[in-house]
């Protein structure tokens, strides 16, 4: 048995492998069943409907592949990110189910970067522990059992399927029969029906003129009315709200416009208060005898 440190380092590096090889894998089964379900519109479009449920199954079994390889991938980033509890010669409780789950679902795989990683594993915790992770029964994850169970879907998986695809690319698919009558809604004002229907097509059609004219009065109405004094806000100054962030997702100005309230000394400014009243504004208007003997001081 190699070094634990060594095995370490290289169970690292093929964890990080691994992880790469199946997100590339995901995209391209992914790109892949995206021209499979456009080819299965065509058929039900064509209305080959028989055919259309063969092969759907393989759009089926691709997307059960794609989400083991999405639990795959979670369970390497586990180890990878917990790589200080496997120095212990033992598997910690923690990471049983991980390191079992890969070591069953590896072989099961095309993904050659698993199967490296399965030998490390094998080499650390030794093939006792291996075939222990072999029996369904140990602590292998109850949803890669299920995923890499070889199983026809169900009908009601197939149809769903179909269906789905048949919204997704805009396909009339299953045909409602033509002698099913049309289905109403119980909304008398957006459907009405009966007396209510018969009322609204015998009330007449204003003329083009007479509809002109109700509308120049209220226009005319609507310009005389004033506006209260109320309205509007309070104040010329807006505040914007500011920018969200994870403690306030939704952050509110409370209050609306800014309440600007008067100091104390503006308060006195405006009634008078703290300033010296010296008179009428400019002091008391001279006479004629008072601006001549002001003259006549200047020009000393």
């Amino acid at each position: 048995m190699a070094p634990a440190s060594t095995l370490i380092s290289k169970l690292k590096v093929q964890l990080k492998l691994s992880i790469a090889r199946l997100r590339m894998v995901q995209q391209k089964d992914e790109a892949v069943s995206k021209q499979q379900r456009r080819a299965m519109a065509q058929l039900l479009e064509a209305g080959k409907v028989e055919s259309a449920k063969i092969r759907v199954e393989n759009i089926i079994r691709s997307d059960i592949t794609t989400e083991l390889h999405e639990i795959l991938e979670l369970y390497c980033e586990l180890l990878l990110a917990r790589t200080g509890l496997m120095e212990a010669s033992t598997c910690d409780p923690g990471l049983e189910e991980a390191v079992k789950s890969l070591i069953y679902a590896a072989p099961r795989t095309d993904v050659k970067e698993l199967q490296n990683v399965r030998l490390l594993l094998v080499d650390k915790y030794g093939k006792d522990f291996a075939l222990e992770a072999m029996e369904p029964d140990s602590h292998v994850s109850e949803k890669v059992l299920k995923k890499l169970t070889v199983a026809p879907p169900s009908q009601e998986l197939v149809i769903g399927y179909l269906q789905e695809i048949a919204r997704t690319y805009g396909v009339d698919w299953p045909k409602k029969p033509e002698g099913d009558p049309p289905q109403y809604d119980d909304d008398e004002d957006e459907n009405p029906s009966g007396s209510q229907a018969q009322k609204n097509l015998e009330e007449p059609i204003p003329a083009e003129g007479a509809e002109t004219a109700k509308e120049d009065e209220e226009r005319e109405e609507l310009s005389k009315a004033t506006p209260p004094r109320n309205f509007g806000p309070s104040s010329p100054l807006r505040v914007n709200p500011p920018s969200p962030s994870t403690d306030n997702l939704h952050p509110r100005v409370r209050g609306g416009a800014l309440d600007l309230k008067p100091n104390k000394k503006m308060q006195d400014a405006n009634s008078g208060k703290g300033i010296e009243s010296k008179g009428p504004v400019g002091g008391t208007i001279p006479d004629i005898d008072d601006l001549a003997k002001r003259f006549a001081a200047l020009k000393k």
